[in-house]
């Protein structure tokens, strides 16, 4: 981390009742992926840590939440988590973790572990292993999306995700499960952690945190429906980990992915704080902390856009 980053994070960074970072991957690839550039493969994942931990005070996210609370964080105050419980996480990232001494938590959907597969996953697939020059997506009111080259596979595998991710959940298995029909893609069978991985998470230090069941969109949900998702991906993980003590809302846009009731929700079951995917730092509400994806890699580039993310930052009310 160079001098010129580290002075930007000082100068961002105050701590006591603002200032926390909240980073989130969802992978560390084994090797990179040119269909997902933007997933960090080890080298790339263990330089971002280098940077985090050069100009950052990493700490727990349990930890982070009481100091905040309290107003004791210390000056570039940050936390490293985890969304939906890839099983790269244990296999890749965790050791990286434990070499450099960092914390983390892994916010897990219960209902994929031990071979689920997610449905962005499938189609993910689907678009990598498609033959031809097109994509017939007609079905989902998209016409055909061409394929002829890796841009146009990434473009076309965003216009689906984005299509695809507020069907409600059986329309969206539905439509994946037609994709994989149409491309005849193999869906690989072990992406999601297992059980005993789960446990070695928690053997090592790290904390495991609630991303509901399903991985539901929570405002498309029957209110009761959203509890049940909620309260039973806690359980599942308990009866794996122990205690689960955070929350993490998939998609996690507040007002289009969950609602005030969803809040609630979270609260009256007992967690002790939620993470969302709006940007900021700090926070006025502890059931809604904002959280952002460091996608630049470069030092000084990763040390501003943790910075920009700190002028967010708003004092608990």
């Amino acid at each position: 981390m160079s001098v010129a980053a580290r002075a930007l994070m000082r100068l961002a960074a105050p701590g006591g009742q603002r200032g926390l970072s909240i980073l989130v991957w969802h992978r560390v690839l084994v090797q990179a992926d040119p269909l997902l550039p933007s997933l960090p493969d080890p080298a790339g994942f263990e330089r971002q840590l280098v940077a985090l931990r050069a100009c950052c005070h990493v700490l727990p996210l349990v930890e982070a939440v009481a100091r905040l609370r309290l107003g004791t964080l210390p000056p570039r105050a940050a936390c490293i988590t985890f969304d939906d419980g890839y099983r790269d996480n244990a296999e890749v990232a965790l050791p990286l973790l434990i070499k450099h001494r960092l914390p983390a938590t892994f916010f897990i959907a219960s209902g994929f572990l031990d071979g689920g597969i997610m449905w962005n996953d499938v189609v993910i697939e689907c678009v990598r292993q498609a033959r031809g020059a097109a994509l017939d997506a007609s079905g989902l009111g998209l016409g055909f999306l061409p394929l002829a080259g890796m841009a146009q596979r990434r473009a076309a595998l965003t216009v689906l995700l984005e299509r695809m991710k507020y069907l409600p959940l059986a329309a969206r298995d539905e439509a994946a499960g037609r994709l994989v029909l149409q491309t005849g893609a193999c869906l690989p069978p072990a992406l999601m952690l297992d059980s005993s991985q789960v446990r070695a998470l928690r053997r090592a230090g790290m904390e495991i945190g609630a991303h509901t069941v399903d991985h539901p969109i929570l405002r498309l949900l029957p209110l009761e429906e959203a509890r049940r998702q909620i309260a039973w991906g806690r359980v599942q993980l308990e009866a794996l980990a122990g205690p689960v003590r955070l929350f993490a809302y998939p998609n996690g846009k507040p007002g289009i992915d969950y609602g005030p009731e969803h809040v609630a929700l979270v609260r009256e079951l007992g967690f002790d704080a939620a993470v969302t995917t709006a940007h900021g730092a700090g926070g006025s509400d502890l059931f809604q902390l904002p959280r952002f994806t460091p996608w630049d890699h470069a030092p000084l580039r990763f040390a501003a856009r943790l910075a920009r993310n700190l002028r967010a930052a708003a004092p608990l009310a």
